[in-house]
């Protein structure tokens, strides 16, 4: 179902978003002066963190509907350990709230609409997946996913398959893009599309803030800086 689908794939970068901070600039300085091979196990423990966390984002939606993609630009918020906001300012208001097993979403001259997470297990799981991401538990995220690491401590990527048939019928695999303890990018790829769904975080949405070109954006979230 496209409600179905839909709410998955807010909920993922949602989850995952919440967990981005801005690298702190020693250890940006000193992940690129060793350039040291990554591993998933370095990865997670820079992803997890308490609440509270914010963080800007941008996303492009691209589809064979429109003529030109869609930009969307707001905030994640993640302000208790079990809520988890995103607030959409442009090009319309919307805002969506994940709580006590139930996604709320209200966008403005409408009534707000809840989807109770107990609907479809898959977002149950993906829920407590990253859950598993932003408290550091590999144990727990590797019994939700296959995961796998490549690139330096400056530079690197991280990739999750799903392990459950569920998830996998809504989510093909989830690519995370960061330097040092940022996460800069999230690629949700899902069946049947060819071009995933693309989010930029932190300092990525920043450099991305008057960028409108679709292969722009992508080398951003790839690694690019804006001058590039």
């Amino acid at each position: 179902m496209r409600t179905s689908t839909t709410t998955t794939a807010c909920l993922l970068v949602l989850l995952a978003a919440t967990g981005s901070r801005p690298a702190a600039a020693a250890e940006q300085a000193g992940a690129a002066a060793t350039g040291d091979p990554v591993t998933t196990g370095w990865i997670l423990e820079r992803l997890a963190r308490p609440a509270p966390m914010r963080t800007n984002f941008v996303e492009l939606r691209e589809s064979r509907l429109l003529k030109h993609p869609l930009r969307l630009s707001g905030e994640y918020r993640r302000p208790e350990d079990d809520v988890l906001v995103r607030e959409v300012r442009a090009p319309y208001a919307e805002t969506t709230t994940i709580r006590a097993g139930a996604a709320t979403i209200a966008r403005d001259g409408k009534s707000p609409r809840t989807v109770p997470l107990s609907r479809a297990p898959e977002l149950a799981g993906l829920q407590a997946s990253f859950g598993a991401l932003l408290s550091g538990d590999r144990e727990q995220l590797e019994s939700h996913y296959t995961a796998s690491s490549d690139g330096t401590r400056q530079d690197w990527v991280l990739t999750l398959v799903p392990r459950q048939a569920a998830l996998a019928g809504k989510v093909r695999d989830i690519t995370l893009h960061g330097r040092g303890a940022e996460l800069r990018c999230i690629e949700t790829r899902s069946p049947g599309e060819a071009d995933p769904q693309r989010t930029l975080l932190a300092s990525a949405a920043t450099a991305a803030a008057e960028i409108a070109d679709a292969s722009r954006f992508v080398a951003i979230c790839h690694g690019a800086d804006a001058a590039d």
